[in-house]
């Protein structure tokens, strides 16, 4: 008989870590920029950049992490993961009592901090099956996505408590903290982790990633995944590029109210982890992957149709965060766990480490793009383009064996 998670003492650290390292990632996302800002003063083109590096290098990363990730143990990678977080981190509070804090510091930190997170996610997402079981992952997987949407609701909220009472290099303290106490639950993790798999050393630079596409490609069920990822990344990158400029500029909310908004989402989130494990027992994993996923493009219908009023906007956009992120995470965890079910222990790191660079890449092409049409069409009806093409996107696993597909494959 199978174990319950809530009796899997090891799951359950692993939970714990992840809710942690999950508030401590939305701190920092929010904390750097209001560090450069509060303690630096930085300039519009200085917080640009600062986003751009915190994402760039992790992408960079992802062409070669995978093989690492399925060469060696995956605990310790998490483990060192977090420590490296604590110690960027430190550095900044440090500087700042030291008053030689400078942006390249913080430009430094940040590029390290996003590559050691993609680090993190790209072994968490190949740990967790050994950690468990096969037969448990849609469970582990649904009980990790409640964490990862309780963080988005109150990680933004926590991260801007702690610099308004806080200082910023204190805030910033705080926050190394959290990667520590996560560390730490990690490192209490008894379970024996299945050695890994020999795994032949990559003869060039991008040895590791071609061969994680050509796995992917070779998997009838996995290959239409990665295509939707792409095309839809895409699209729905400039869609979210633009949502910001789209609701403050065109509908004339207020940040604080469009806060509450984008929080709402999160709540909208919370509720699609617990919809995954549900959706899968009526309508059969493949189904539910592809009826989800298109249903949450189509709910982005709403956001473009939404008045030119404050409260009539407002309406629309908290109407469509709902139904977005809800849907979104609905489909997103019983696709991961297909992932994790379909690839061996020896090829979850290079596999998935595709999936991220895909995102990573389609989401600066995306932005470029959406940014270009804003300029030439308007910002509303470059959000229709988007919304189109979501929509087209998620047709894309109609056309595979993901139709008839019940449960995950032997």
């Amino acid at each position: 008989m199978t174990q319950s998670l809530w009796r899997h003492s090891d799951f359950l650290k692993l939970w714990a870590a992840q809710a942690v390292s999950a508030f401590g990632s939305r701190i920092t996302r929010e904390g750097l920029p209001m560090a450069a800002i509060l303690a630096l003063d930085a300039k519009p083109a200085q917080l640009g950049l600062l986003a751009a590096l915190s994402l760039g290098p992790g992408v960079i990363l992802g062409l070669f992490a995978g093989g690492w990730a399925d060469r060696n143990f995956r605990r310790p990678i998490l483990i060192g993961a977090d420590l490296l977080r604590v110690v960027l981190l430190l550095s900044v509070p440090i500087a700042a009592w030291m008053h030689w804090l400078t942006m390249p510091q913080l430009y430094l930190v940040a590029a390290a901090v996003g590559a050691a997170s993609l680090m993190f996610a790209i072994a968490d997402h190949a740990y967790l099956p050994g950690l468990i079981g096969r037969e448990q992952l849609m469970d582990g997987n649904a009980k990790l996505g409640v964490t990862e949407s309780v963080a988005e609701i109150g990680g933004p909220a926590l991260a801007g408590l702690l610099f308004r009472w806080l200082t910023a290099p204190v805030a910033l303290a705080v926050n190394a903290v959290t990667y520590l106490v996560s560390a730490v639950f990690l490192w209490t993790i008894r379970t024996p982790e299945p050695p890994p798999e020999p795994v032949d050393k990559a003869e060039h630079p991008f040895s590791d990633l071609m061969f994680g596409v050509r796995a992917i490609f070779g998997q009838p069920l996995v290959r239409p995944l990665l295509l939707l990822t792409i095309a839809q990344t895409l699209f729905s990158s400039f869609f979210a590029g633009l949502y910001l400029l789209f609701a403050i500029r065109t509908l004339g909310l207020s940040t604080s109210l469009l806060g509450l908004v984008i929080a709402v989402g999160g709540v909208g989130a919370l509720a699609g982890a617990l919809i995954a494990p549900l959706a899968v027992r009526w309508l059969g994993l493949g189904p539910a992957i592809i009826g989800l996923g298109l249903l949450a493009a189509a709910s982005a219908v709403v956001i473009p149709l939404a008045p030119a009023t404050v409260a009539g906007g407002a309406a629309f956009l908290i109407i469509g965060q709902i139904l977005g992120d809800s849907l979104a995470v609905a489909a997103m965890i019983p696709a991961g766990t297909l992932r994790q079910s379909v690839f061996s222990q020896a090829r979850l790191g290079r596999t998935g480490a595709v999936f991220h660079v895909a995102r990573g890449a389609m989401s600066v092409i995306g932005a470029l793009v959406g940014g270009g049409l804003a300029q030439t069409l308007g910002i509303r009806e470059a959000m229709w383009v988007a919304v189109t093409g979501m929509v087209l996107a998620g047709l894309i696993p109609i056309f595979s064996p993901l139709r008839t597909l019940k449960k995950p494959p032997d």
